[in-house]
């Protein structure tokens, strides 16, 4: 699909972190907006894993091969996960916010707040865009997840984790047999958010007590570089340090 007119060509970077995983993020979103999307190319499924902004097509960005089914994935229902859900067919998201997908409110989404940053973005993705007309497009969800359900690719099993805390239904999606761990934004570098509508301290501190637990070799988080197992632990006693 051709870029749309007007619209900046390098919205997008793509960055190959293994033989069948992508990371995809929107360089000129603001830094609190700019989330990770994850292409993980699967035998008989591809997965998207989060779904940016939605300001311009996600699609087009991920390369896909004509004909294998894709499921694209939520890890929560927030503005910068669920923007681009929408331009998939197959869609799932955990149970505890799967109502909010049909209508994609801002009391749930929270894009009022991207709305309302007075640098939204350092670049005009095309020349009539204004941040303030920005809307998040309906995606009902077309597979409710719950802890401990899987979602296989063919060549991958990747197990949903409940992890509560940032959103009442974020999510981990966990791949013991590789050791790939996609969290999401249960966990990342930098101080992890807890105060927007819908967070809740004391089960991020039990979301952070699980994660001390799981096994994995790296972690793909929501936002910035992926991170391995010692780092994460480390991030994870900061935050209950913190919060006793």
């Amino acid at each position: 699909m051709p870029t749309p007119p007007h619209a900046t060509p390098d919205w997008f970077v793509r960055e190959i972190l293994g033989p069948d995983i992508s990371r995809i993020w929107e360089p000129h979103v603001h830094s609190y907006f700019r989330s990770n999307v994850f292409h993980v190319v699967g035998r008989d499924l591809d997965l998207i894993i989060d779904a940016g902004m939605g300001i311009l097509p996600l699609r087009p960005m991920l390369h896909l091969s004509q004909g294998k089914p894709v499921l694209a994935v939520a890890t929560h229902i927030h503005v910068d996960h669920v923007g681009g859900l929408s331009e998939f067919d197959a869609r799932a998201g955990h149970r505890e916010e799967a109502a909010f997908f049909a209508d994609m409110a801002d009391e749930h989404t929270l894009a009022h707040l991207f709305r309302t940053q007075p640098e939204a973005v350092d670049r005009l993705p095309n020349a009539g865009w204004q941040p303030q007309r920005f809307q998040v497009r309906a995606a009902p969800l077309t597979r409710t997840l719950d802890e401990g359900d899987r979602i296989e690719t063919g060549d991958r099993s990747l197990r949903i984790l409940h992890l509560p805390g940032h959103s009442p239904g974020s999510i981990g999606l966990l791949d013991e047999r590789n050791g790939d761990f996609f969290a999401g934004d249960a966990i990342y570098r930098g101080r992890l958010i807890d105060d927007l509508p819908g967070s809740h301290v004391k089960s991020y501190r039990a979301t952070m007590r699980r994660l001390l637990e799981v096994e994995f070799s790296r972690a793909y988080c929501g936002h910035g570089e992926p991170i391995d197992q010692k780092e994460l632990r480390s991030i994870a006693r900061a935050y209950l340090a913190r919060t006793a």
